[in-house]
């Protein structure tokens, strides 16, 4: 599992380090670990060190002073270092190491302050990789200049150069919203980020992450609380899993009822059918009109037609809200659940027909529109644009207003518990980005919601922590389905419904 904890608690944890060890102990430490992600690129990448610029962008404060020690320790490998110093307080000590090691340094500011990019040009040219120590987990907000018109420039030469240099950021790609993954203004896109001591929460949500490259979380013995933000492996996703015993039977299992699909979207049934027998739930009681009814029965002769005793339930998946009759179904199904104190999935059509508030052990599951409009009906006016910008924020909001867990949909799926369980997971590809794959999605949490039902009903889980690991769980599978169906071309959904058991072997194989 990668844990992500904010700046503030870095900050924290961070001070009685910094106050029992000898200055600069902890930053070249640090600065170590980026010359070495540095080295190990450029052996990535097949390049050769001796021939190897690496231009320093330095910051003010330790961001700055890492880059400086950093590029100390590359040139005494033998690499040419330069140091474009894009501050007028740069770290003096690292500034003096850096120097004594041959290290050029460079004022990129003239006298007012203002970049000259006339130099900064030159620079960036003669070197093949650019490390970003402009700013770290300190800065609020947009760059404000000069880092801003320097990190556009530096941005816009990038994208002309035939070879474009590797950027590896110190700490955090300069400009993210490094609590929230926001990114209100320019940001030099990584290839690699080295952060120190745990990953912050920027770094594992959209947009911000896309921006951030290959993640090396470097540890530096801080003494941590609770994470803000998580993200699950396989082997986190095996422990949740319950395989099944000798004992076993399809009713201990785990039984899964569901409303999905109508008559104008009758596959979406079929889809979400597949989710959650591929996944491995004991038995699938479908309610649905004849038509649906018998689509399902085609494909999967097992499905039970009919309503009888479920420990979860899984509805919205291609109903209209409009369709009254379908409606009313989802209706039925959520008071059911509700009653009985069983979690659901709520999904499609189903978000519409919720109440203001639910217990944290329903999931909700809309993408970014379906939250824009889930947010404005509960009085706080966004559009879908709003929630694409700052994807965390929203779901986590959401899960707020209605007491329920929410998994927003999108590259990187965000779970959100009203608890303050906060999951993100990055394990699909853009080829899932096709109709019908989030049905199967509805189907793979309705399933693992019903094999952990004995955990989850009652009040089992109030703040809704087990409840977002398993919806974390299942966007895992479902991306990681999505991946080997796709083998690096176009999916359909069905195809992922059918990778799903040989990755849940893959999975309970984890060490």
């Amino acid at each position: 599992m990668i844990r992500a904890h904010e700046a503030q608690a870095i900050r924290e944890a961070e001070a009685p380090l910094l106050a029992a060890t000898p200055a600069d102990a902890l930053m070249t430490h640090a600065a170590f670990a980026v010359a070495t992600a540095v080295l190990e690129e450029l052996d990535r990448l097949g390049a050769r060190r001796s021939g190897t610029t690496v231009l320093l962008l330095v910051g003010g404060g330790n961001n700055g002073g890492d880059a400086l020690y950093a590029g100390a320790y590359l040139a005494r490998r033998g690499l040419q270092v330069a140091a474009a110093l894009c501050t007028d307080r740069p770290h003096e000590r690292g500034l003096a190491a850096a120097r004594r090691a041959g290290v050029r340094t460079h004022d990129v500011l003239d006298a007012a302050g203002r970049p000259r990019e006339e130099l900064l040009t030159v620079l960036a040219d003669r070197a093949g990789v650019w490390l970003d120590g402009l700013t770290g987990i300190g800065a609020r907000g947009a760059l404000r200049e000069p880092l801003a018109g320097i990190v556009t420039a530096l941005a816009d030469r990038r994208a002309a150069m035939p070879d474009e240099p590797t950027v590896v950021a110190v700490d955090v790609p300069s400009g993210i919203g490094v609590d929230d993954g926001t990114v209100a203004g320019p940001v030099l896109r990584a290839d690699v980020t080295v952060t120190m001591g745990a990953a912050k929460p920027g770094l594992l949500a959209r947009p911000a992450e896309a921006l951030a490259g290959r993640l090396v979380v470097v540890d530096i013995g801080l003494g941590l609380g609770e994470a803000a933000l998580a993200r699950l492996g396989p082997a986190d996703v095996a422990d949740l899993l319950r395989p099944p015993l000798p004992t076993d039977h399809k009713y201990t299992r785990g039984v899964l009822g569901l409303v999905a699909g109508s008559t104008t979207y009758p596959g979406a049934a079929v889809l979400a059918a597949a989710g959650a027998m591929r996944t491995g739930v004991g038995m699938v009681r479908y309610l649905g009109p004849e038509g649906p009814t018998r689509l399902v029965h085609e494909r999967f002769p097992e499905v039970v037609a009919g309503s009888g005793r479920v420990q979860a339930w899984a509805a919205g998946s291609g109903v209209d809200p409009a369709d009254e009759g379908r409606a009313e179904d989802v209706r039925d199904a959520l008071r059911r659940a509700l009653a009985d104190g069983l979690p659901a999935v709520l999904d499609a059509g189903a978000l519409a027909l919720a109440p203001e508030r639910l217990p944290a052990t329903v999931v909700l599951t809309p993408h970014a529109g379906e939250l824009a409009q889930l947010l404005t009906e509960r009085g706080e006016r966004t559009s879908r644009a709003d929630v694409e910008a700052a994807p965390l924020p929203a779901a986590r909001r959401a899960a707020a207003l209605t007491g329920a867990t929410v998994l927003l949909k999108g590259a990187t799926t965000v779970v959100a518990a009203p608890g303050g369980t906060t999951l993100t997971q990055a394990d699909g590809g853009p080829w899932l980005a096709t109709a019908g794959t989030g049905d199967v999605l509805a189907g793979v949490l309705g399933a693992l919601l019903a094999q952990r039902a004995e955990d989850l009903a009652g009040g089992g889980d109030p703040d809704g922590a087990l409840t977002a690991e398993l919806a974390a769980a299942a966007a895992l599978l479902h991306g990681r389905a999505g991946t080997r169906a796709s083998a690096g071309g176009p999916v359909t959904a069905l195809t992922v419904a059918d990778a799903l058991p040989g990755v849940v072997a893959d999975v309970l194989a984890s060490p």
